[in-house]
């Protein structure tokens, strides 16, 4: 537990040095009437063990409930010394590192991340200052409309496939700046967009794909033939990945038919949070972005490069600002302000613990999961599959009732039954997107289906239904 070390004879000789008496004497010019007089309404003190027992009573009392949401935030278990390392001084207080040589320690973390990320998605230059997922797509839109010269639409093609939320943040952020996200439709047996749906945009101006892998329904899209279509027309592709899944799919990079003139995304970006973050009251969260070398100055954020020093020993630098603080408004690319440097450095060092075999078993381990939950809610009856695509580790469920009033009676069961699509895609009817990862046991996953069944065991009725029977005589 972090101290103040400073014995009383060390806060003495300080204060000699700079010659005042008393600490109090530091804030002699703050009123007295200003000045608190005692704590009155504090409890007395307790020693650490009863904190400690006061704590953990407290924490009892919120309960923990077995989540099967995701849709964007997922449980994964974070080994033990990703954040006893994170929260380390060095990287807990430290803030960006403009000042290259007091910030060696920061900035190769900086860097070693980055290179991560690029390796992860296929790309070649990462940054490392975005705030989420949400807001990273609506970033890759404006890095798009800088990039794709040939194209003067601002029209950004994002299929229904995609996560509502961030199509919302995108239009709240980028719309503002005359960018125009265009629906565009899936295919409502595999839950795939289909080429079918793309064809009226063909011959048009359109400045960049959306294509998100895995889909928001837990589904994963035929990137390679969105890739070419999109290149075909003239369009940039804007990949928005999950980074766990990256670990046993194709890289964005890499997408595309073999022998495709281009291959690969041309803008890839994502929320980090997978890798290394709780869940946590809705934060924190990270947004990562990597894109083609030839797009890297209209790439917003910051960069972090490594290079030799006068005497020629290795170093680290930010080598790319593209602020409106480091270079003439006009041609600034975004004000983003902070690069989420604890939850980037969480993530290096959780990548760093897993390397790529450790995160490639728990991508299978959590396809595993989502597998054996869809099997073992499907067995019961008014429970179905929506979708008939391949998955990673969410699925969406058709059920014959109202999805709402099940998942409020699961939580009074202490289980978060998964994310009600009511709202975002009103044309599935009764659908439920449930998500399990690694953490989830078979005994977890038995706990729900027994609690859904006892919900479900009474055949529903249409509100309504049961009075006009009887005045029919039904």
């Amino acid at each position: 537990m972090p101290f103040i070390p400073h014995t009383p004879d060390d806060v003495a000789d300080m204060l000699g040095v700079i010659g005042v008496a008393s600490i109090d004497d530091l804030f002699d010019e703050i009123p007295e009437d200003l000045k608190a007089t005692g704590l009155g309404r504090v409890p007395a003190a307790l020693s650490e063990m009863e904190i400690g027992r006061l704590m953990s009573e407290r924490a009892a009392a919120d309960g923990r409930a077995l989540n099967f949401i995701g849709a964007g935030a997922y449980e994964h278990h974070i080994p033990a010394p990703v954040w006893a390392i994170a929260t380390r001084g060095e990287f807990y207080s430290a803030y960006t590192p403009y000042q290259a040589e007091a910030s060696q320690g920061t900035l190769q973390v900086i860097y070693e991340y980055q290179s991560m990320m690029c390796a992860l998605t296929g790309m070649e230059v990462s940054n490392a200052s975005l705030y989420d997922g949400a807001s990273a797509l609506a970033e890759a839109a404006l890095t798009a409309v800088r990039a794709n010269r040939a194209s003067s639409s601002r029209r950004i093609l994002v299929p229904r496939t995609v996560n509502p939320t961030y199509l919302r943040v995108a239009e709240a952020i980028a719309g503002n700046q005359g960018v125009r996200f265009e629906s565009v439709d899936f295919d409502r047996k595999s839950g795939r967009t289909l080429l079918e749906s793309l064809r009226p945009y063909e011959g048009s101006d359109i400045t960049a794909l959306v294509v998100q892998q895995p889909n928001f329904f837990g589904v994963l899209e035929e990137v390679d033939e969105l890739n070419d279509w999109a290149h075909a027309n003239g369009a940039l592709v804007i990949a928005v990945v999950n980074p766990t899944a990256l670990a046993v799919l194709k890289p964005p990079g890499s997408w595309g038919a073999p022998g495709a003139a281009r291959a690969g995304a041309d803008v890839v970006c994502g929320e980090g949070q997978p890798l290394g973050v709780p869940l946590s009251s809705g934060g924190p969260y990270f947004g990562f972005m990597t894109t083609r070398m030839q797009f890297v100055r209209q790439m917003p954020g910051r960069i972090v490069g490594r290079t030799l020093d006068a005497a020629g020993r290795p170093g680290f630098t930010l080598t790319l600002q593209a602020r409106e603080q480091h270079i003439r408004r006009g041609k600034a690319n975004s004000n983003i302000c902070t690069n989420q440097g604890l939850t980037v450095t969480a993530a290096t060092i959780y990548l760093s613990l897993l390397g790529a075999t450790g995160l490639a078993r728990v991508a299978e381990a959590s396809a595993a999961r989502t597998a054996a939950l869809v099997r073992a809610l499907t067995e019961l009856p008014g429970v179905r599959p929506a979708f008939s695509g391949h998955r990673f580790h969410e699925a969406v469920l058709i059920l014959d009732r109202p999805v709402a009033p099940l998942l409020a009676a699961l939580a009074e069961r202490g289980i978060f039954g998964g994310l009600d699509l009511s709202a975002s895609h009103p044309e599935l009817g009764c659908a439920l997107l449930v998500c399990a990862t690694e953490t989830k046991t078979d005994a977890d996953i038995a706990r729900y289906a027994f609690a859904l069944a006892e919900l479900i065991s009474t055949p529903y009725v249409e509100p309504g239904a049961a009075a006009l029977n009887s005045q029919t005589g039904a």
